[in-house]
């Protein structure tokens, strides 16, 4: 029987490829084709949720741009003229929603980065695609030059970020992400984003987050704070977890109830911005 994809399973080998994987994603709506820029599963974060199967911490090696090429061309020829829609994606998923940079770990801290972006941005034009070129990162690089003129070139060809900020507060984000970071910290690392290609906030909520006093209202207060420096976010994009957590204890993480979720959706909606909760 042909095994077909779904929103349950974002299996990286699903192809048995190095860097390109076709998964349906629920905040895409449809068919997503990854870019994983971190075949080695190392990461810089150790976040709580990932469902990454044997995570290390670390960075990727340089990405193999002749391999990554000859990958997406030839996956891209299989989506867009071959069978694979029909054969893989049930009928209602059967639509290329976006070309995502994100994969079993960090992906702006491989270190080619911009010749990646490059690299995309050529074959998206040979196809002639008008879908977006997604960058999904925890923003801990997006300070750096290479980086920088990665989502400069995206900006121009319907490029756009999705910024991990799941929680705020030091003792908070090494709880959940595994590394110690200040609000002002990614307040800073957001504008830098947001300055040079468009940016949504993606946020991961645990029933741990839900049930504590002070969540909701620290993350309202550092949105509002963004807003007033003037930060351009296009919307934030809530989610719990639809596939469980691979890593230490990560069978005990639950998400909250719907109601909890868009009651928090209907606060950030009251800041003027988009939500979408998945």
């Amino acid at each position: 029987m042909t095994k077909l994809l779904s929103t349950t399973n974002h299996d990286r080998d699903v192809v048995d490829l190095t860097y390109v994987y076709p998964v349906i994603s629920r905040r895409a709506g449809g068919v997503s084709l990854g870019i994983n820029l971190n075949p080695n599963n190392a990461c810089n974060w150790a976040c709580v949720y990932c469902q990454v199967p044997n995570l290390s911490r670390g960075v990727p090696p340089a990405t193999d741009l002749d391999l990554l090429e000859q990958e997406l061309d030839e996956f891209l020829k299989k989506l867009i003229y071959g069978d694979y829609m029909i054969e893989h994606v049930p009928e209602e998923c059967r639509a290329l929603k976006d070309l995502a940079i994100s994969g079993n770990g960090e992906p702006t801290t491989c270190p080619n980065f911009a010749e990646v972006v490059a690299l995309i941005v050529r074959l998206k034009d040979k196809y002639k695609l008008d879908v977006p070129l997604r960058l999904i990162t925890n923003g801990s690089s997006v300070h750096k030059g290479p980086v920088q003129d990665g989502l400069k070139l995206m900006s121009k060809h319907q490029g756009e970020v999705w910024f991990k900020v799941d929680t705020l507060g030091e003792s908070e984000t090494l709880a959940l992400n595994g590394v110690k970071l200040s609000p002002a910290w990614q307040l800073a690392q957001l504008e830098k984003v947001s300055l040079v290609c468009p940016t949504w906030l993606q946020t991961c909520v645990l029933t741990e987050q839900s049930e504590s006093a002070g969540f909701m209202g620290n993350y309202l207060a550092w949105l509002q704070q963004a807003l007033a420096k003037g930060l351009k976010i296009h919307g934030v994009l809530l989610y719990g977890l639809a596939r469980p957590s691979l890593q230490a204890g990560g069978d005990s993480l639950r998400s909250p109830e719907q109601t909890w979720m868009m009651n928090f959706a209907q606060k950030i909606e009251s800041l003027g911005l988009d939500v979408k909760v998945s």
